[in-house]
């Protein structure tokens, strides 16, 4: 079956919308928000949202705050190397993209029709942080697929989403990190994965933690293919069945 891609306005967030056959079926089918890494937008992961609109997903690639169609005037300055703020204006990034979550949700399920009870979210690198960081804002995310990301931020800050084990169940969370990787290292991942497994031992078929050995923070291509094809089923499994 063909695809349909369209960009519109979300709760003021630039979205890239991509399902197949009837939009107001898909939207029943479930949804999935998805975001991408520092310095993109909607159109990097394109492959990715197409991925999970196959498996009959509305998949929606959300711009990040101060990136994509909204992207800060001064973002190379904000960004750049050797920048002492570089981890503070990093983690505003993720917040304040995180706090937005509640607004699409609201706007997908009493706007456009989705299903409330059908909603999931995923991100990489920088959207992998702002999917740990939504899922404690957000208890209607029913699976959750970041990859690459951290629920731990390295500043004393309050939202840290590691904070906050008990907001994680019933969740579906399925995390993927690269054993090599030294942008984003995997250890807070693995730890709060260590830290949620008694807190979902009613049902531990909804955590999964996945390391790719070799891989560092731009995976390897195999390593790719297959951690996005099972996300897909991932969201697939706890979102559409």
């Amino acid at each position: 079956m063909s695809l349909h891609t369209s960009r519109f306005v979300l709760a003021r967030a630039p979205v890239m919308g991509v399902h197949q056959g009837s939009r107001q079926e898909a939207l029943r089918r479930g949804v999935v928000l998805f975001f991408h890494g520092l310095g993109g937008g909607t159109e990097v992961h394109e492959r990715e949202l197409r991925l999970f609109a196959d498996q009959g997903l509305f998949a929606v690639g959300v711009d990040a705050v101060g990136h994509g169609e909204r992207r800060f005037p001064d973002f190379d300055a904000r960004f750049a190397d050797g920048n002492p703020r570089w981890l503070e204006e990093f983690l505003d990034v993720v917040e304040a993209t995180a706090s937005e979550v509640p607004a699409l949700l609201d706007a997908l399920v009493g706007e456009h029709g989705a299903d409330p009870a059908r909603l999931g979210i995923g991100g990489v690198s920088l959207g992998g942080y702002i999917t740990y960081a939504a899922l404690v804002r957000e208890p209607r995310l029913r699976a959750a697929v970041p990859f690459l990301g951290s629920p731990e931020w390295g500043l004393p800050r309050p939202a840290s989403p590691h904070r906050y084990p008990q907001r994680f169940f019933p969740t579906a969370l399925f995390s993927q990190t690269g054993g090599k990787d030294d942008v984003v290292p995997p250890g807070p991942a693995k730890a709060l994965h260590e830290q949620l497994k008694p807190l979902y031992a009613e049902a531990p078929e909804r955590l999964r933690h996945r390391e790719f050995p070799e891989s560092g923070h731009m995976m390897r291509e195999a390593d790719w293919q297959e951690a996005t094809r099972d996300a897909a089923d991932w969201l697939s499994r706890f979102i559409l069945r």
